[in-house]
């Protein structure tokens, strides 16, 4: 162990023991550790003390109060926080399976299917995150942990944690910038004051521009040119660089990532709607097939990810739903059939009614 990780297990006390550090913290050091009292893993950030010495503390404090207040499958939830002399620390759940960075750095090839599933889990985090008044500001391929088919979004409120308690004079001498440069939205590197939510949706689409091709579209051999080209470059048009790729979709990504925040989707709800508009079978609604969806990863869980037989039960529940909307669009289109024709018929027989009454033929339409 370290002199830093002694340092550190000395202020975590009794509760954790370390066990190692991982690597890819970005602006934090992360260790796992087991909480030895519930006897499970957790992952601990902590700032490095050079940086932690900057930090107001009842802000950095106040803003991490704010992000633990956020619940929701898609989300990674802060467990703790805790200080102690130089070190400034919080904790999470260890998550069983890997990083979309890592996964990237494997060269994981990610379907179309993949891609619209991971995008949905995380602008679902996203809208939620939205409507209590939390912004990411660091939506990054090493924020999103997969967790067998699922997509959890981490660090929610972190950096503007960070943001909030460092003074602007910290940040410019330590050389840091709050957010990862290589996913940050235009108005977010020129310093915008009134840069908001949708700085998430550009990041958003980054993100998935990258899951799509394999590289970030701005990729340069120094973060200066990737700022610059962040700044004053368009991507290429997603379906030229891979054509498998549905229309719909690419212009839904491309749509993230224009530069002017009033010509991105407005809210990541927008974004949800779309995403479902592309994956709902005609004629399902969109709280039928979320329904299936909660039904499905019920029974996941209760299977086991193991279980031969989950993706037998899954595509069964699936046709299963799409055949009792079918037969339901079927009913009622009969119906209405019915009716149209009962309507029809009588206006015929009432029309010859009258004629033969009235002696005169209808009038010819003009």
């Amino acid at each position: 162990m370290t002199g830093f990780a002694e340092h550190l297990q000395d202020a975590l006390g009794a509760n954790y023991r370390l066990d190692r550090e991982l690597t890819g913290g970005g602006m934090s050091r992360v260790f796992v550790a087991v909480d030895r009292i519930l006897g499970r893993k957790v992952v601990v950030k902590v700032l490095p003390p050079e940086l932690a010495a900057g930090v107001n503390r009842d802000r950095f404090r106040r803003e991490i109060q704010v992000a633990a207040q956020l619940q929701h499958p898609h989300i990674v939830p802060l467990l703790s926080a805790g200080e102690q002399d130089d070190l400034l620390w919080y904790t999470m759940p260890y998550i069983e399976g890997e990083s979309l960075r890592a996964a990237l750095e494997r060269k994981r090839a990610f379907s179309v299917r993949d891609v619209m599933r991971i995008l949905h889990d995380i602008v679902d985090a996203l809208a939620f995150a939205h409507s209590h008044g939390v912004i990411h500001r660091d939506i990054k391929p090493a924020n999103i942990l997969t967790q067998g088919s699922h997509a959890l979004v981490a660090d929610f409120g972190v950096a503007k944690a960070l943001s909030a308690a460092l003074p602007l004079s910290s940040v410019t001498s330590a050389g840091i910038a709050i957010g990862t440069p290589a996913y940050m939205a235009p108005e977010q590197l020129a310093g915008d004051a009134a840069a908001d939510h949708r700085m998430d949706i550009y990041a958003v689409g980054l993100l998935a521009y990258e899951l799509v091709t394999g590289v970030s579209p701005f990729t340069s051999p120094s973060p200066r040119e990737t700022l610059a080209a962040q700044l004053t470059r368009d991507p290429q048009p997603l379906h030229e660089v891979s054509p498998a790729i549905p229309r719909s979709l690419s212009t839904l990504i491309m749509r993230c990532l224009a530069k002017d925040p009033a010509q991105r989707p407005q809210t990541a709800d927008e974004i949800l709607h779309e995403l479902d508009s592309m994956t709902m079978p005609l004629g399902v609604t969109r709280e039928r097939w979320h329904a299936c969806e909660d039904l499905t990863s019920a029974m996941d869980g209760c299977r086991g990810s193991g279980d031969p037989r989950r993706g037998d039960w899954r595509r069964r529940v699936r046709r299963r739903s799409i055949r009792q909307t079918d037969a339901t669009a079927g009913r009622r289109a009969a119906e209405t059939r019915r009716r149209t024709s009962g309507e029809v018929g009588g206006h015929c027989a009432n029309s010859a009614g009258r004629t033969a009454k009235t002696g005169k033929a209808d009038p010819q339409p003009r």
